[in-house]
């Protein structure tokens, strides 16, 4: 299995979230709204025939800055579960376009200022486990 499938998959579904920029490459420059895309973890041989891999994925989403007074209602929006949340997202084709066998996002690991650039900005983490060859 490519791991750029499983990435451009993800980025596929996050999509769905209008006016949110998606990237499934780590980019040079922020352009709020916008989700990036990066590879964690892999955990090799999780079947008896070892043909099946579990893929960590970290989703960061960065609003806007973090004086803004907008960011954080429009973080929360996407946090919160539901329609138009980045886990209802994330999870919309669990199959990544027939490239995966499952994809879910257990948990949300991070809420608040991150500095890019220099520059702080309000965002979220999301891990998402992908379940794939």
């Amino acid at each position: 299995m490519s791991i750029s499938l499983l990435r451009q998959g993800l980025a596929t579904n996050l999509q769905t979230i209008s006016g949110l920029r998606v990237v499934d490459t780590l980019p040079d420059l922020v352009n709020p709204p916008m989700a990036m895309i990066g590879l964690t973890k892999v955990n090799y041989n999780q079947q008896n025939q070892r043909s099946m891999a579990e893929y960590t994925f970290q989703v960061t989403v960065v609003v806007g800055r973090v004086s803004e007074r907008t960011a954080q209602a429009s973080l929360d929006v996407l946090v919160a579960p539901g329609s138009g949340s980045v886990k209802y997202a994330l999870e919309s084709d669990r199959t990544l376009g027939g490239n995966a066998y499952e994809v879910f996002v257990p948990e949300l690991s991070a809420y608040g200022a991150v500095s890019i650039n220099g520059i702080d900005y309000l965002s979220a983490e999301f891990s998402v486990q992908v379940f794939a060859r």
